[in-house]
C-alpha cells in the first residue's frame, strides 16, 4: 500500500485538518470536532441543508458545503457513517429557524444515524425533513427504487436543493423540488480497479488487469456483470441505454449529464466516454442543457467512472444554472 499519509488510523483526521487549514474563509468545524463541518457564511431565515457520510469519496460529501449548496456536513471514517451526535451538532450549528433538510445517500448506517439525529433535533423544536439519494439503477430493479444506493447523481440533488434554499424557498418547497430531482436522476457506474481503505491496508476486492465490472458501487458493492475489458464506446453503449430506459425519457426531453471519475481516471478518458454519451443522446433526440465532467463522487483511488442523467423541468433548469462556490466546486451563472 502506497499512500501519502502518516498513520493509517489518523488518515481522516489529518485530511480534515488539512482541509480546514487550507480553506478557513469557507469552512469551519463545530466546536473542536473536525468531523462536523459547516459553512462560514450564515443567512438568517434560510432553510439549511445538511449531508453526511463516510470519507473516501471527495468531493462527496463535505466538498459541497458552501455558497449556493449545502450548509453543513457530518464526516465519518473511510466508508463509515458519521454518528447521530455529530449529525445533530451540525444541525444545531446551521439551523437558522426555517428548518433543516437532511440530504444524503440511501445506506442503512446513514439512515439509522440521520433518523436518530432528526428525532433529537425535533426535541429541540428544529423542523427536519429528509430526502435520500437513490440514483444507482444497478443496485435494484425498477419498481424497487427505495432499495437503490445513492451515488454520484446526488450532486444534482445538492445543486438544485442548495439553489432553492438560497432563493428563499420554504422547507417544504425545497424538499418538493429536491424530491422531483431525485425522481428524475439515474446513474450507473463501471469499475476498472479496486481501492484500498487505509486502515485495512489491502484492496477491498480484486479485478484482473483485463477485467471490468459494470454496476459496482462506490464502496465495492457487487455490480451486475463482470467481464473482459471493453472499449469506451462499448461500455457506454451497454450502460447508457439502461439508464435512459429506467428514467423513461421521451424525445425532446431536456437533461443534464454528469460524467464522474471514481478517483484514478484521467479527465481525458471521461471525455472519451462522453463522446459516445453525446452521440446516443443526439440519436434519441434528447436536448442537453449542461454537461459536468470530472470527479464529483470518488472511491479513494478506484479507477472507473459513472454516468448520471437528470431530466429537467423549467424550474430545475433555473436552479441548476444558479451560481455556487465551495472549496471543491465553483459554478458561475450558466
Amino acid at each position: 500500500m502506497k499512500k501519502f499519509m502518516n498513520k493509517a488510523e489518523d488518515f481522516v483526521d489529518d485530511m480534515l485538518h488539512g482541509i480546514l487549514m487550507a480553506h478557513p474563509r469557507q469552512l469551519r468545524c463545530v466546536g473542536d470536532d473536525k468531523h462536523c463541518l459547516v459553512t462560514t457564511t450564515r443567512h438568517t431565515g434560510k432553510v439549511a441543508i445538511v449531508t453526511g457520510g463516510g470519507s473516501g469519496h471527495l468531493p462527496l460529501f463535505l466538498g459541497y458545503v458552501g455558497q449556493g449548496l449545502l450548509d453543513g456536513c457530518a464526516v465519518g471514517g473511510v466508508f463509515q457513517s458519521p454518528s447521530a451526535q455529530q449529525i445533530l451538532q451540525v444541525t444545531q450549528a446551521v439551523n437558522q429557524g426555517a428548518g433543516v433538510l437532511y440530504l444524503y445517500g440511501n445506506y442503512s448506517g446513514d439512515i439509522m444515524n440521520f433518523d436518530m439525529a432528526a428525532e433529537m433535533a425535533e426535541i429541540e423544536d428544529i423542523n427536519v425533513q429528509t430526502v435520500l439519494g437513490n440514483d444507482d439503477v444497478a443496485s435494484s430493479p425498477k419498481g424497487q427504487e427505495d432499495k437503490r444506493r445513492g451515488v454520484a447523481g446526488i450532486f444534482f440533488l445538492y445543486k438544485i436543493a442548495g439553489a432553492a434554499a438560497a432563493a428563499g424557498m420554504s422547507l417544504q418547497q425545497v424538499k418538493q423540488i429536491t424530491t422531483i430531482t431525485q425522481q428524475n436522476t439515474r446513474t450507473m457506474g463501471v469499475a476498472l480497479s479496486p481501492c484500498i481503505v487505509p486502515e485495512v491496508g489491502r484492496p477491498s476486492f480484486s479485478l484482473d488487469d483485463d477485467e471490468m465490472e459494470i454496476g459496482m458501487g462506490i464502496h465495492g458493492e457487487p455490480g451486475i456483470r463482470r467481464g473482459p475489458m471493453q472499449s469506451a464506446k462499448d461500455i457506454v453503449e451497454e450502460m447508457l441505454p439502461s439508464i435512459l430506459a429506467d428514467i423513461a425519457l421521451e424525445k425532446q426531453d431536456e437533461v443534464a449529464i454528469l460524467i464522474n471519475g471514481l478517483g484514478a481516471t484521467p479527465r481525458e478518458e471521461l471525455y472519451i466516454l462522453y463522446q459516445t454519451v453525446g452521440r446516443i443522446l443526439e440519436d434519441n433526440q434528447l436536448q442537453v442543457f449542461h454537461v459536468y465532467v470530472g470527479e464529483f463522487a470518488t472511491s479513494m483511488e478506484m479507477a472507473g467512472a459513472s454516468i448520471s442523467v437528470c431530466r429537467l423541468n423549467t424550474q430545475m433548469k433555473e436552479l441548476l444554472a444558479a451560481p455556487a462556490e465551495t472549496p471543491f466546486f465553483t459554478q458561475a451563472q450558466l
